[in-house]
């Protein structure tokens, strides 16, 4: 009996799962930019100047950029649809839960007094 020699294929690698830590670095209240926040992926590998930006269609995640030839091109992106969808809602949820803390902190502040005007009326 002959033997085959065809190769066998390659077993078809899944994706491990990717463990996505969101910070949210700062929230404004003013202005399209509504937050700046970073993603460390896996613990390993970190992505810095993520921003939060306000639009017609609600809020969105902006990559980090540069400007190239009049038109700015992201330094890093999530390459298929499936991680995009994962990462941009992991940065968005972030926002979300730091927006639903922010009356929390700053009942946890105690009230700063105002500055006195010392003497001065209006």
């Amino acid at each position: 009996m002959k033997k085959s020699t065809a190769p066998e294929p390659a077993p078809v690698k899944e994706p491990l799962p990717t463990q996505l830590e969101v910070k949210i670095h700062s929230l404004r209240t003013g202005g399209p930019v509504l937050a700046n926040a970073s993603v460390t992926l896996n613990g390993c590998f970190a992505v810095r100047g993520l921003r939060v930006v306000d639009s017609e269609n609600g809020p969105f995640v902006s990559m980090p950029r540069y400007k190239s030839g009049g038109e700015y091109r992201d330094i890093c992106f999530p390459c298929t649809k499936e991680f995009h969808q994962q990462f941009h809602q992991a940065v968005l949820d972030a926002y979300q839960q730091a927006l639903a803390q922010l009356p929390q902190r700053q009942q946890e502040r105690p009230e700063q007094p105002s500055p006195s005007m010392d003497g001065m009326t209006m």
